[in-house]
């Protein structure tokens, strides 16, 4: 039975007595099992923040006494923000708590936040910690330090600041440079720091890897699997057995295995989802067809596979290592795509007419066997060089290649016409050694090749949302809400510094005069900037069981349908479309639909979230220690953010460094956030977004990932040289193929 819309009837009354569990238990006359139940129900709103225990261990509604409950999320620097547990309050912001009302609380706790009375700067609520209702962490990961009679941990997440003491007793062997984890024995209060006890070692100093290894365990990741999730696994078939095509249609499959199949992939993938082909039909139109791996096939819903893909949620690419939603012998055996091999898929096929339109459209479950491996790399150098070496090997695929080429160009030019915005914004590629160091960061390639695909497949997600969401069947969409209004406002005032101009009010922009503006930007040489500011106004995409579209790609139907494999959402529709296709779809199943798959959004959402975290954070750490072996040398970068307490400049390689304002000797700067610029009191000097300038490495600090630049031609007191005033030139040299200043 659910008792919390009682028990949220009665806190609420007028007539209400704060009442203990043991009281309420008794009011509500319960016996036996009611008993757990409703305790377990009223643990649930006690750490979903519906309710507040006060000090004698009496139950009220957290809002009755200015108490709002949620998830603090702490900055390096000692001060957090509590995000509220309840939509409500969520409505009305997050609540500022300073480093002296922290009281304690650690980065991820759940807590109380008593509101403090007055605002603070810019209005934002603010609070002070009233209680840790639950810890985040019961063990740490970092870095160990051995004292003479005791030692300590130094967390690896910057966010948790506070260094845990650990007995001499309780080292278990580490020593200093270890990184190690420690489980919480005692939590920290105002007269000593939190202390625990090491419980494993990960990588001995100085071991290659460690860092990486400690990071995956700070998220509370794992490569490894359960031995119940493995063993299922481990009992898939490994070859399909031989069919003949009859075969396959009397089992609801159409056998495409003489047809010409491809996959196009980075050159370290290993699981391969997606299989393209393309041909001409007689009437004149293109006929694409998409084939996804057919995961769902051999994940079983609530099998220990399939709970296991549901906690993970998505893979997780952390440089040059895989942290896989499936086993390998799923993900790169038999449900990978791979040349030459009879695979199952679920595959969609989509008629396009010459203004890249998709006229007709069917969704069926197949079995392909793929004729090529190819290569973003050598597909680009073969479209983009009709003499390009690899010809002699992939010569009977040119005219198939080249109908690739030509049908994507009609499916962007028709996305680009319905307003979806490409801000072809650069992205981190950083190359370790066989230690696991940093030997190059440069700029990943899109190229030719990578942007086939991505037509494809986004042709593929568009065309099976829109078929499911007239179907009105449950699903989990891929959702890009329109950019606040207040965004867009500030978004137009930065784009005037320019002489650009956003047409459509704040409230009511459309995507395509986003995509027209980003357009004009490609003239001129703020370019990035433009891109960079453009997107930090959008949205953020979110998996959600409304079609409420998707504004990014200017689509009103999207989901995620191409990538089962790696995404868990990609699994759960393709488990809805072959109950679809099977005729399963019963009112009962619907109903149960419904639940899941608001469920999978909700899940799907906070994993991707967490994945895209830990894959930031390995990038920051590889950059810090990259650019390590660069301290005191310079280099030209662009203003890439500017703060009150400094600017941000991002260099040709995609490292982005910190010059702090009180490093700016030569004079006082005052933060002007409109015009997102550090202006000189006496010198007018002005340092401003999108700036080009030349910096020096003075600091790259691994544990912190923070890399601090400062001016290369600092002016003296009274003088101004740098900004947009210029400075002297400098004689430059390369390194590693890129031009940097020396």
């Amino acid at each position: 039975m659910d008792y919390k819309e009682q028990i949220l009837e009665l806190l609420s009354s007028k007539d209400y007595i704060p009442m203990s569990d043991e009281e309420l238990v008794r009011f509500f006359q319960l016996e036996g099992k009611e008993i757990g139940t409703f305790i377990g129900q009223l643990d649930e709103m006690y750490e979903g923040g519906q309710v507040f225990q006060t000090k004698r261990e009496k139950y009220v509604l957290s809002g009755t006494l200015g108490i709002v409950t949620g998830t603090l999320q702490k900055h390096k620097k000692g001060f957090g923000f509590v995000i509220p547990a309840e939509e409500e309050q969520r409505e009305a912001g997050d609540i500022f708590v300073s480093e002296e009302n922290m009281h304690w609380a650690m980065n991820g706790d759940l807590v109380a936040v008593k509101l403090l009375k007055g605002q603070g700067a810019h209005k934002r609520r603010e609070g002070a910690v009233a209680r840790i209702m639950k810890h985040a962490h019961e063990e740490l990961v970092g870095t160990f330090y051995a004292r003479k009679g005791f030692g300590f941990l130094v967390p690896d997440d910057p966010r948790l600041n506070e260094d845990v003491f650990v007995s001499q007793n309780d080292w278990n062997g580490a020593l200093t440079g270890d990184k190690i984890v420690v489980k919480i024995t005692q939590w920290p209060n105002g007269e000593r720091n939190a202390e625990g006890v090491v419980t494993e070692i990960l990588a001995k100093d100085g071991e290659p890897g460690g860092d990486i290894k400690a990071l995956i365990r700070q998220y509370k990741k794992t490569k490894e699997f359960p031995a119940e999730v493995q063993a299922e696994a481990d009992s898939v078939e490994t070859v399909l057995e031989e069919r003949t095509t009859s075969q396959w249609e009397d089992l609801g499959r159409r056998d495409l295995r003489d047809e010409l199949v491809i996959t196009i992939d980075g050159a370290d993938s290993k699981d391969f989802d997606d299989a393209v082909s393309v041909r001409r039909l007689e009437n004149g139109n293109w006929l694409l067809s998409v084939h996804i791996a057919d995961v769902t096939h051999y994940v079983r819903e609530g099998k220990p596979l399939d709970r296991e893909a549901w906690n993970r949620g998505t893979s997780i690419y952390i440089l040059n290592q895989v942290i896989p939603m499936l086993p390998e012998r799923l993900s790169n055996g038999i449900c990978s795509l791979n040349p030459g091999e009879d695979r199952l898929t679920l595959s969609v096929d989509m008629e396009i007419d010459s203004r890249g339109q998709i006229v007709a459209h069917e969704i069926y479950e197949a079995v392909i066997r793929s004729r090529e491996r190819m290569v973003y790399t050598d597909v680009s150098d073969m479209l983009e060089d009709e003499t390009a070496p690899q010809w002699e090997q992939y010569g009977h695929l040119r005219e198939l290649l080249l109908d690739m080429e030509e049908l994507a160009g009609l499916l962007r030019r028709r996305r680009e016409d319905h307003g979806s915005i490409d801000f072809d914004l650069d992205e981190s590629r950083i190359t370790l050694d066989d230690e696991g160091r940093p030997v190059d960061i440069g700029i990943a390639e899109r190229r030719i090749a990578n942007k086939i695909i991505e037509d494809f497949m986004l042709a593929a997600n568009e065309t099976v949302a829109e078929h499911f969401y007239w179907m009105g069947v449950p699903f989990v969409y891929r959702v890009h809400d329109k950019p606040q209004a207040d965004r867009i406002s500030e978004l137009k005032r930065f784009l005037g510094r320019f002489g650009l101009t956003l047409k459509g009010s704040a409230d009511s922009i459309h995507p395509k005069a986003l995509n027209e503006l980003l357009k004009q930007a490609e003239e001129l040489e703020e370019q990035h900037v433009i891109n960079t500011v453009t997107l930090r106004s959008m949205q953020k995409a979110v998996y959600g069981p409304e079609c409420l579209g998707h504004f990014g790609l200017g689509m009103k139907y999207y989901c995620h349908f191409t990538s089962p494999i790696r995404r868990y959402p990609d699994l759960m529709i393709h488990r809805i479309i072959k109950e679809s296709l099977h005729g399963q779809l019963t009112a009962e199943r619907m109903d149960q639909l419904a639940k899941l798959v608001e469920e999978a959004s909700t899940q799907s959402s906070l994993t991707e979230r967490q994945a895209q975290e830990m894959e930031r954070e390995a990038e920051k750490m590889k950059m810090t220690e990259y650019m390590a072996q660069y301290i005191g040398e310079l280099f030209d970068g662009i203003i890439s953010s500017v703060t009150n307490f400094g600017f941000f400049v991002q260099l040709e390689n995609t490292v982005e460094g910190l010059v702090r304002a009180a490093d700016l000797t030569d004079d006082y700067y005052i933060f002007e956030p409109e015009k997102y610029r550090l202006i000189g009191e006496m010198s007018r000097n002005v340092y401003g977004l999108g700036d080009r300038i030349t910096i020096r490495v003075v600091r790259a600090n691994v544990a912190s990932r923070e890399i601090d630049f400062e001016l290369a031609d600092l002016p003296k007191r009274g003088g101004y040289k740098g900004g947009r005033k210029g400075g002297r030139p400098h004689e430059t040299k390369k390194i590693r193929g890129r031009k940097f200043r020396k």
